[in-house]
């Protein structure tokens, strides 16, 4: 609770083939025994995590994955889930040993520079046999920045290998962008709707909630909390000094119809559109509900599983709006947590949730899946918009950005 949450961390993916020192690598970085070590080949099987404070880059998740190279079919299902945290990865250590750099390793480089990924290659078991001139020059076709270590002996980890992190980390994926940037200015008052419903977490508001107040903070503003039952006495005791009203997307109604127009209105999925997706692509995405037909599949990415409850955003609301917004029949298929969907091409449409607990890149992955094939991508909040006839209303403080 006191700490960085997930998503707002630096990805760093640990890739290789089997039994190069993927896990005792990350044991040794963390100084913690976070991945089970052994000879026996395949023993890391799910992705394991890690968050820490990597100073002076700050709050990282570290990823330890399954070997590029396992085989039969569990080890397909393991190198999916490897993949899948390739595409959430932010900065990449590709990990190799004395035996070489094969077309597994070469493959991943290939992987990295498609999906623009930094990394560098780390040479393990440097104790036990130095990597021969060959190798080295197989590497450096593909990676220019390299270190030999041992985890065994703990060779140039506790020191070198941290600085070459720290070296090799391009400054835009360690600086944060607050999510009101250019939207408020020093000393604004921005208020915020928070209905307390069967969604809320007791004695808690939710992350994106939370992270807007020390974004109104950050930005030397102030910030009103209000639950929706309380915004008409607060904006007449107010009167015109509100630059900007951020409302949960399912009070999106009835927070529209007491706001003056002159105000401007988004709410905090729109903001996490802005900060974390594709702004541009997530409106367009939206505008498309006025091409689904009958019968037309929908996906629901949700990035944090919970158990869903009556009146559940994604299980009803979302459905029931969009039923009666377009008066189609309409199927819905949802993809719960991290990684991506299978099939995605049969999908007309694809709904991103807010996205607090997951990283941009995963969720620019998925903007640039669903374009290449072809398919509208939008989030909850804009869709809620849509739905509710009030998405251009919705959009007007950044509508300089689509």
């Amino acid at each position: 609770m006191l700490g960085t949450t997930r998503g707002n961390r630096l990805h760093i993916g640990v890739f290789g083939r089997r039994n190069v020192g993927k896990s005792s690598l990350l044991n040794k970085i963390t100084g913690q025994n976070m991945s089970i070590v052994s000879n026996t080949l395949g023993t890391t099987t799910d992705p394991i995590e890690k968050s820490m404070e990597l100073l002076p880059i700050g709050p990282c998740l570290f990823i330890d994955t399954a070997g590029i190279d396992d085989v039969g079919s569990l080890g397909k299902l393991r190198i999916k889930k490897t993949l899948d945290v390739l595409l959430r990865t932010d900065f990449a250590i590709l990990v190799t040993d004395y035996n070489g750099f094969s077309d597994f390793e070469i493959e991943l480089c290939k992987m990295f520079n498609k999906q623009k990924i930094p990394y560098f290659v780390v040479i393990n078991k440097c104790d036990v046999q130095k990597p021969t001139k060959d190798v080295i020059n197989k590497i450096e076709e593909y990676s220019t920045n390299t270190l030999c270590i041992s985890c065994e002996k703990d060779e140039n980890i506790t020191y070198l290998l941290k600085s070459k992190i720290i070296e090799n980390v391009p400054d835009d994926l360690i600086t944060t962008t607050n999510v009101l940037n250019g939207i408020i200015a020093e000393n604004d008052d921005v208020i915020l709707v928070i209905p307390i419903d069967k969604e809320a977490p007791k004695d808690r508001i939710i992350l994106p909630q939370v992270q807007t107040i020390r974004s109104i903070l950050d930005l030397n503003a102030k910030a009103h909390v209000v639950k929706e039952t309380q915004l008409k006495e607060l904006l007449d005791d107010l009167k015109e000094k509100i630059k900007i009203v951020i409302t949960d997307s399912q009070a999106f109604k009835e927070v529209s119809q007491i706001v003056p127009k002159n105000i401007l209105l988004t709410s905090f999925s729109i903001l996490f559109a802005r900060n974390k997706g594709d702004l541009k692509t997530f409106y367009y995405g939206a505008n498309a509900v006025d091409n689904l037909k009958d019968n037309d599949n929908i996906l629901i990415y949700e990035s944090c599983t919970h158990h869903p409850i009556k009146d559940d955003i994604a299980r009803e609301k979302i459905p029931k709006w969009l039923k009666q917004y377009t008066g189609k029949k309409l199927n819905f298929d949802y993809h719960v947590a991290k990684g991506f969907a299978d099939n995605i091409d049969k999908y007309a449409l694809i709904i991103q949730c807010g996205g607090c607990m997951t990283n941009k890149k995963e969720i620019l992955n998925r903007i640039s899946k669903a374009n290449e094939l072809n398919i509208p991508i939008t989030n909850y909040g804009l869709i809620i918009a849509k739905c509710l006839n009030i998405l251009n209303r919705a959009i007007e403080p950044f509508i300089h950005e689509v």
